[in-house]
């Protein structure tokens, strides 16, 4: 470590100097380029990002290259949709396929209600409660259950906060995905709806999605059913997402006997699902 520290203050000798001719170096310099790139390659993005880029001039430009990030979209399989809508910023983009995740907080009740915004409250209001019947995931064990009057509740995402800037919204326009659980019980009918709005920047629908609710009749079979969606070449102005979902039972049980849904979803899907 102290011939680490010792390094910077030795003089180099006159009389020792090299000089490479500027010919060889531009010979190999494009070579020298070729192998940082792979070893960047190599390392965790985050290290690439935060730290080589700062290492000298010429490690910036390898880390802040196009070709290292259209490489690295390429080697961990993030596909375009469109060939025709190439990245303007290929690191932007490889980082948020890299971050694609549930833009919706609180998705199966883990926190009771913290999260959601209450429309309607009917009934004996919203509550969460365990699942009577298994999910495909077993990792969830939650649900939010309807009362006898509508129960919907609502989240509201800001884009722009989340990560995704309104020039790469506007061109590069990725798929958002929606996907939401619900299930009745059997003894008692229920309802189910759910409405997704696309919003512009003064809060204004682009495209809905608003399906016609779902009902069961008393003695259905008691399962999970999956609704989804979407949303694609949905034109620039996006800059919100308001997600609203719920429904009440249909025969005005008290208590909690109607619609159940859990394990919301909200993702934002720049690559091709390979």
């Amino acid at each position: 470590m102290e011939d680490c520290l010792n390094l910077s203050q030795r003089q180099t000798p006159t009389s020792a100097a090299v000089t490479v001719p500027s010919g060889l170096l531009s010979t190999f310099f494009p070579v020298l380029l070729e192998i940082l790139e792979e070893i960047l390659l190599h390392l965790p993005p985050d290290q690439v990002v935060c730290v080589c880029r700062l290492v000298c001039h010429q490690w910036k430009e390898v880390a802040d290259s196009e070709s290292l990030w259209r490489e690295r979209c390429r080697r961990e399989g993030y596909l375009l949709r469109d060939a025709s809508k190439t990245p303007r910023d290929w690191r932007l983009f490889y980082f948020l396929c890299k971050k694609r995740r549930n833009l919706l907080k609180n998705p199966r009740g883990e926190q009771e209600l913290h999260g959601w915004q209450i429309v309607k409250n009917g009934g004996d209001e919203w509550a969460v409660h365990g699942l009577r019947v298994p999910h495909p995931d077993e990792t969830v064990q939650k649900n939010f259950v309807t009362s006898f009057s509508m129960c919907t509740k609502s989240q509201f995402i800001d884009l722009e906060k989340e990560g995704y800037n309104p020039s790469f919204m506007d061109h590069f326009q990725p798929d958002i995905r929606i996907s939401d659980w619900y299930s009745p019980r059997t003894d008692c009918g229920s309802r189910y709806q759910i409405s997704i709005e696309l919003l512009n920047q003064s809060r204004k629908p682009v495209q809905i999605f608003a399906p016609e609710n779902v009902n069961f009749e008393q003695w259905s079979e008691e399962k999970w059913n999956q609704m989804t969606h979407v949303f694609q070449n949905y034109g620039p102005g996006v800059r919100y997402i308001r997600f609203t979902h719920g429904g009440k039972d249909t025969q005005f049980w008290k208590g909690w006997y109607g619609i159940r849904v859990t394990e919301s979803c909200v993702e934002i899907c720049p690559a091709k699902d390979t």
